[in-house]
């Protein structure tokens, strides 16, 4: 199976793939990524060898056989829970995409094939859902992504009219960088002449359109890089997060992907310290309320500042006057003492 994996790898790349990109996509060393080569040679005669100096890269023209490229029914079911989980999230844009797509791949299948897997897939599709979680609902309106997508490619500037809460809508032309998809999507946007990133909801987005000229992100940006900047969507100052996790959520906590830069540190107590580096410390907090007692901020201080602000302003929806019971045996404590602690809702 996994010299076919690789063939379809080598398939599937319009400019192939060298002996470290195969060993780096299959996981495994370049000795055993040259032995799998030599497999997909002796299979495939259609494989060609492309000299990009330095390197050696490797490719299959032509695609795969229908037998070869056959889904499994693990692959389908994937692929059909993708399309239910954006339907679910109130993306139906995207959905019929994946649907679209499902389909092409069954109607591409030879009926037998299809007939076997049928029962299988249907049990599973029935047995597996997605679970609707509270937040905003997202916005990807089919015309609104293609236009982006269209000044994306074209490079071209594109304007739209963007109102926040609270103000009348104004006028934004701006560099098309990408777009964030999440608990709310986001256009993500270059100034013309600043070069500043700047992040504009899609819901909150009217009148767009791509205009005739050129406006590119600026040089070397990179939407990931960007985006792993933020615990969430919010981006302002980066910070070094350093959090204590106690021994009774510690478990949890170690399985829990925090951000792309955490770094674990099992204590002699029991504990775990977790330290990241990003900037969206509101979410953050926000986060951190669901594991009340469990944590404890050591740094930074902004961070417990935000954590105080979100308490006061919950104490004052609720109408309390009394300070917000925190932690520590017999009283509140205020959530600026050294190691403020938050416990853990289930």
């Amino acid at each position: 199976m996994v010299v076919i994996d690789l063939a379809r790898r080598l398939a599937a790349s319009a400019e192939g793939l060298t002996l470290d990109e195969m060993a780096r996509d299959l996981g495994t060393t370049r000795r055993s990524a040259e032995r799998l080569r030599d497999a997909v040679l002796m299979l495939f005669p259609a494989v060609e060898e492309v000299f990009d100096p330095p390197f050696k890269r490797w490719r299959i023209r032509g695609g795969l056989s229908a037998f070869e490229q056959a889904p499994t029914a693990m692959e389908l079911l994937e692929l059909s829970k993708a399309a239910q989980a954006l339907r679910t999230a109130g993306e139906p844009g995207r959905a019929a995409a994946l649907e679209g797509l499902e389909r092409k791949l069954k109607s591409a299948m030879r009926s037998a094939t299809l007939t076997r897997m049928a029962p299988d897939l249907e049990a599973l599709q029935d047995a597996e859902t997605t679970a609707i979680q509270a937040g905003p609902r997202p916005s990807a309106d089919d015309a609104l992504l293609q236009t982006i997508r269209s000044a994306v490619l074209a490079r071209s500037p594109l304007a739209f009219d963007y109102a926040r809460p609270g103000a009348a809508p104004r006028r934004r032309v701006m560099a098309a960088c990408g777009v964030m998809f999440g608990r709310a999507n986001y256009l993500v946007a270059a100034d013309r002449e600043t070069g500043k990133i700047q992040t504009f909801r899609l819901d909150r987005m009217t009148a767009l359109e791509a205009l005739a000229g050129y406006a590119a992100p600026p040089e070397g940006f990179d939407l990931q890089t960007f985006a792993d900047q933020s615990f969430g969507i919010y981006q302002d100052a980066i910070e070094d997060v350093v959090l204590r996790i106690s021994a009774d959520g510690a478990t949890e906590a170690r399985a829990w992907r925090w951000h792309p830069s955490q770094s674990l540190e099992d204590q002699p107590d029991g504990s775990v310290i977790v330290r990241l580096r990003a900037s969206g410390m509101r979410e953050l907090a926000w986060h951190l309320f669901t594991w009340g007692r469990q944590v404890t901020i050591v740094a930074p201080e902004r961070l417990r500042t935000v954590m105080a602000e979100e308490l006061a302003a919950a104490q004052r929806a609720l109408g309390l006057s009394i300070p917000f019971p925190l932690a520590g045996e017999g009283g509140a404590r205020s959530v600026t003492d050294e190691g403020s602690q938050f416990g853990k809702t289930n």
